[in-house]
């Protein structure tokens, strides 16, 4: 699933390629993809201009000039794609809107959505996120205060959106590894040293990523060089079996509540 380092590729690519640019057609392949009908679904963008594109967590958001906004979360197996009719996967779209002869194409939305909100109910559809970890009012201060009440374990601690947004289950794990800290403990048995080192992972691991296009393999459009760049440096996630490339051991897997979990035993304290 997309986390906050590939919306933010997302967002900063398609601000290059589409601000500003008015929809002049849309294409609804599946109703469960979109929260209105398919009529005013197309009633209400087309003709519209993209005039913002924010991310919020893994959202990403399409502010229109008409003062509405499409909210994109792609969730598990959902990609997108920028072509035209000779360029594009051979994929069933979900969505398509189209930019003259330029369409951004929506993929594998069975789980995730495109839905049209107005501004009331978008800042309800945010009103418990957690603060965004790469703002600058997101101080070690502010991370301690979170975390004072927290009793479960550091993994599930930092892909709970309500804490913290737009963490999952791959940059957790590299967060933990950064840290020298294994996912599997406890948030309240970390001393002040072991909170500022995971505090500071946080940062250092979502700005490499963001800076290396994030995880996703497929890129955006055609001759995109940038999406995907950090499946290079990924140091322990789905690697299990393989060696720690800080240390030689061997990285594991384990599940913590049905989520998969990579670590080192080795080089990663308990």
């Amino acid at each position: 699933m997309p986390e906050l380092p590939e919306m933010e590729t997302y967002k900063k690519l398609l601000a290059e390629k589409i601000l500003g640019k008015t929809i002049t057609d849309i294409e609804v392949n599946r109703e469960k993809s979109i929260n209105v009908s398919s009529l005013e679904f197309v009633q209400e963008i087309k003709g519209k201009q993209i005039v913002k594109i924010d991310r919020r967590a893994k959202h990403l958001i399409f502010s229109l000039n008409s003062g509405k906004h499409l909210l994109l979360h792609l969730m598990l197996g959902g990609w997108m794609y920028l072509g035209n009719e000779h360029d594009n996967p051979e994929r069933t779209k979900q969505v398509v809107l189209s930019f003259g002869d330029m369409n951004l194409y929506f993929i594998g939305l069975r789980l995730g959505y495109l839905h049209l909100l107005d501004e009331q109910d978008l800042q309800q559809k945010f009103s418990d996120l957690g603060p965004e970890p790469l703002e600058s009012d997101f101080t070690f201060d502010a991370f301690q205060d979170m975390l004072q009440s927290k009793r479960g374990r550091l993994k599930m601690t930092l892909t709970d959106q309500k804490t913290i947004s737009g963490i999952g289950n791959l940059y957790s794990d590299e967060i933990c590894f950064e840290a020298k800290i294994r996912p599997t403990v406890t948030v309240n048995s970390l001393d002040g040293d072991s909170m500022f080192s995971v505090y500071n992972s946080i940062h250092t691991v979502l700005r490499n990523a963001v800076n290396l296009g994030g995880y996703m393999e497929i890129p955006l459009f055609l001759g995109d060089q940038h999406t995907g760049g950090y499946n290079n440096h990924i140091l322990v996630y789905d690697r299990e079996g393989e060696k720690c490339l800080r240390c030689g051991g061997i990285i594991v897997k384990i599940e913590l509540n049905s989520r998969k979990c990579f670590y080192c035993p080795d080089c990663q304290l308990s």
